[in-house]
């Protein structure tokens, strides 16, 4: 692969890059920081790619090291609340009774491996994932996305680890929520 080739191609993941990190970061400065950060990586070592994998999984596995250098470098500038009165403990009342059982059975999401493949499907997630408030967003991220362990997650952000479970709990009802009205609700069970 020419040099050429090889920067062309960088330059056509670049767009995918930058929603990846706004998605992960949800500051556009950072993100920006992230994605040239990556690709001066890319650029520096071009024969550590080696056509192993697809160059755009190659390209997110340096972004996910560098989104978490960022969050390293900002923690500071990340500020979670305990009390974010963004009106979780309303649903979960609405969502649940006293004993812990659902209220109202889960709409069928049909096939989930089905709904995998679909491109469409992943739009709705990015789009349900980014209204999520910012630092339960962060935190969700960095668990599900980043996959970073538990514990680091919670020294990188001062959190104790029962208020990350809080935190995921709460980021996964609301997405649970957000796909039930935006997707799963919108198509028919095969």
């Amino acid at each position: 692969m020419s040099e050429t080739s090889f920067e062309h191609q960088l330059a056509e993941h670049r767009v995918y890059l930058m929603r990846f990190a706004r998605l992960q970061l949800r500051n556009d400065a950072w993100a920006e920081d992230a994605v040239s950060e990556t690709i001066l990586a890319a650029l520096s070592k071009p024969q550590s790619f080696g056509n192993r994998s697809q160059l755009k999984t190659w390209l997110v596995g340096i972004l996910k090291h560098k989104v978490i250098d960022q969050l390293r470098q900002r923690k500071r500038e990340v500020t979670l609340s305990d009390d974010d009165g963004d009106g979780t403990e309303e649903l979960e009342a609405l969502m649940f009774k006293a004993d812990g059982h659902y209220v109202q059975r889960p709409a069928d999401w049909g096939n989930p491996e089905q709904e995998l493949d679909s491109r469409q499907f992943f739009a709705v997630l990015e789009a349900c994932t980014e209204k999520l408030p910012a630092a339960m967003g962060r935190v969700f991220m960095m668990r599900e996305w980043l996959e970073l362990p538990s514990d680091e997650i919670c020294k990188e952000l001062g959190l104790t680890a029962t208020n990350l479970y809080v935190q995921l709990h709460r980021a996964r009802l609301r997405l649970r929520e957000c796909l039930e009205l935006n997707w799963f609700g919108n198509h028919p069970a095969s």
